[in-house]
């Protein structure tokens, strides 16, 4: 297998939950407990991955920086780069060449939560591949908003449209992609699209005209919510806080995370969880380590 490294893309302006992100990225907007940018993040530690660029805008990231430090508490290595202005998802790959380079790469967008086991499984079946892209299909009730998926009779995908009037398919394209070391220069290849931008349906379109995409279609057990919009993002919140009050478990933690995949032991846990004591996101933490302390 070869090496995977993470990008989350948690620039742009934030123009649909305005007046909300007139000051503040929509990345740091709280989902529940968390800010937002936890989610994709723990999704990428979750699967394996610890060498993370973070995309934001340049006036944001000195507190991306303050909330996320360098990534070694967690026992992993982050490093930031700026997106001046909203330019397309595919270009990401571009302003992140250096980082990425001579290694697969997964590609997480910073408003997208996923949650279920079975994510895992998908996502390391893709990081298994030796090569080409995969993507996911994902049955929404407005997959115009999106990228849309349309398989033939034999469930293989087709042909690719980015949020078309007429959608061929009710199957949407997450927010979370998988790549081989060529995605740069197809990168480089895009023309910027009618909106001024490089699409990341368009990085598809090329895999998939090569036949090197696989499209795996998300069964149920397996949520993912956007969270760009002021409805989507309260019931994002809404969702977190159901899961946990009903299982009594974290949802979207880095420092759990780190800590379940052995990224970290039990005394950086408690380093990590000690300034939050006095509330209940850091007495859960400690209190991992207490469960394991009192089965030995």
């Amino acid at each position: 297998m070869s090496s995977w490294k993470g990008i989350i893309l948690a620039g742009g302006s934030g123009t649909r939950l305005a007046p909300l992100t007139t000051a503040i990225s929509k990345q740091l907007l709280p989902v529940y407990d968390k800010p937002m940018i936890y989610y994709p993040l723990s999704t990428l530690l979750q699967i394996g991955i610890r060498e993370v660029a973070i995309i934001t805008t340049p006036d944001q990231q000195p507190l991306f920086k303050k909330l996320l430090s360098d990534g070694s508490q967690l026992g992993c290595h982050f490093e930031f780069f700026s997106q001046e202005k909203p330019a397309g998802l595919a270009e990401a790959f571009l302003i992140t060449e250096e980082f990425i380079k001579g290694s697969s790469t997964c590609l997480i967008l910073g408003d997208n939560i996923f949650y279920g086991n079975g994510l895992v499984d998908l996502a390391k079946e893709a990081m298994s591949s030796p090569a080409g892209a995969t993507v996911f299909g994902y049955r929404v009730n407005d997959p115009e908003r999106y990228g849309v998926v349309e398989f033939d009779k034999e469930n293989r995908a087709v042909s690719i449209e980015e949020k078309p009037e007429l959608p061929k398919s009710s199957y949407a394209i997450p927010g979370l992609y998988f790549y081989d070391e060529k995605v740069i220069q197809i990168a480089k290849s895009l023309t910027p699209s009618k909106r001024g931008e490089l699409e990341i349906t368009d990085v598809n379109k090329i895999y998939l005209a090569e036949g090197n995409l696989k499209v795996k279609v998300i069964e149920r057990g397996v949520a993912w919510l956007d969270a760009g919009t002021f409805k989507s993002l309260l019931q994002a919140g809404s969702f977190i806080h159901a899961v946990q009050e009903r299982q009594g478990l974290m949802v979207g933690s880095p420092e759990e995370t780190a800590w379940t995949n052995k990224f970290i032991n039990d005394e950086q846990l408690k380093k990590l969880a000690e300034p939050h004591n006095k509330n209940a996101y850091g007495r859960y933490l400690l209190n991992l380590v207490g469960k394991k302390d009192a089965t030995h």
